[in-house]
């Protein structure tokens, strides 16, 4: 298939200040306000705020509470995405304070469960303000970047609270304190760039005039690859505790956010490249072995698993978003919303599997393994691409 390229063009000092107001959102909300718990998870089961079972029951909610929030802003039309972002990010700055009180158990789940809708909002509506309503198309790397800064910033944040013996209640107040000061400092800086037009300028081609195979594949291997990555970023902190001795596991967990920083920008470039079956098998493929790597249960191989991981989950978005759209003009349903449900329901799932397996094993070395084999089996599936004869799962129109 010929592959489209079209020469860089500089971005405008407003465009660049619009995908780092939007970038600032995604590590509100989701670096601090979905994964922030990934790091203060171990030190919650120390200090006694929390079970390792109650933890994945946590765990389980805040993914639920993410596809609940994704699916719920379907039905939303009309609203100002700058409003959307100021909400959840203000409502992530109350979760994250939320859990700085001595609240039981089950209403930690319940905490995680909304912060879970927060994130949703914060991924949706960053999206929609700077793609759709400021038409910077070519900023999606930078906002995914996001996710990884936000993960590497509130690991550290969290290392620096463990190093001075705070307790994890006191040290979710610190990350609700830093949380509500990037809130304002993307305030001031939406505010600033929606002062001023939006361009009206072309998106750079992704190298594909249409997508490689039908719906109901690419909602598998998004389902497959959202059930792959998750135990790796709920548990990682866990699974590294006995191999660094002299380390603390929040900085492998500061890596894996490190690793995703600059890996969306890579994914976008080889997606324009190779297109979107090449460019996931690749994705997946790596993903699939730093899942693995932690069973060897080496220092090296918990590093490794880290990088790889990190460098390659919020790829997958990259690539497989794109294909989304192409296949969404032709398919009966919202095939966008079907690819946020898959993945939500693979995120739900795979906790709720780590924890019937680890009451068993007294290990995570089983649902690794089961993690890593579904990452392998959904890049077995990107690798047969469909024949315009086989029929999607979702019924697609004639034109």
């Amino acid at each position: 298939m010929p592959r489209t390229e079209m020469p860089c063009r500089e971005m405008s000092r407003n465009e660049r200040l619009a995908g780092i107001a939007a970038a600032l959102i995604l590590v509100i909300g989701m670096g601090f306000g979905r994964f922030a718990f990934t790091g203060l998870y171990p030190l919650m089961v120390k200090s006694g705020q929390i079970s390792v079972e109650g933890g994945s029951y946590a765990a389980s909610a805040n993914y639920a509470g993410y596809l609940i929030g994704a699916l719920l802003l379907g039905l939303v039309t009309g609203a100002a995405g700058r409003k959307l972002c100021a909400f959840s990010a203000i409502a992530t700055v109350a979760a994250l304070a939320a859990l700085g009180l001595p609240l039981p158990e089950w209403l930690i789940v319940v905490v995680r469960g909304f912060a879970g809708i927060f994130s949703a909002v914060a991924m949706v509506a960053a999206s929609h303000w700077l793609i759709h309503e400021r038409g910077h198309h070519d900023g999606a790397p930078a906002l995914f970047a996001g996710v990884g800064l936000g993960i590497l910033v509130s690991a550290e944040l969290v290392a620096a609270g463990d190093l001075l013996t705070l307790p994890s209640p006191a040290i979710w107040l610190v990350l609700a304190a830093a949380a509500l000061a990037l809130t304002i400092l993307t305030i001031i800086l939406q505010a600033r760039v929606d002062g001023a037009p939006a361009p009206t300028l072309p998106h750079e081609a992704d190298g594909e005039a249409s997508a490689p195979f039908g719906a109901g594949r690419l909602v598998l291997v998004y389902g497959l690859a959202g059930f792959g990555y998750i135990i790796t970023a709920t548990y990682l902190p866990l699974l590294v505790r006995t191999s660094f001795a002299d380390l603390n596991p929040l900085h492998i967990w500061a890596v894996f956010g490190l690793g995703a920083v600059p890996s969306c920008f890579f994914w976008h470039v080889l997606h324009r490249r190779l297109g979107t079956a090449k460019s996931l098998v690749v994705n997946l493929l790596l993903q699939a072995v730093g899942v693995g790597l932690p069973v060897i249960h080496m220092p090296a191989a918990s590093l490794a698993s880290a990088l790889l991981v990190g460098g390659t989950f919020m790829g997958t978005v990259t690539i497989a978003m794109p294909a989304a759209r192409k296949i969404a003009a032709k398919a009966r349903v919202n095939i966008l919303a079907v690819m946020t449900a898959s993945y939500g329901v693979g995120q739900i799932v795979g906790p709720l599997v780590t924890n019937a397996l680890y009451r068993q094993s007294q290990s995570f070395d089983a649902p690794l393994l089961i993690a890593s084999a579904a990452l392998f089996i959904a890049a077995t599936i990107c690798m047969k691409r469909a024949t315009p004869e086989k029929a999607s799962v979702f019924k697609v129109r004639r034109t």
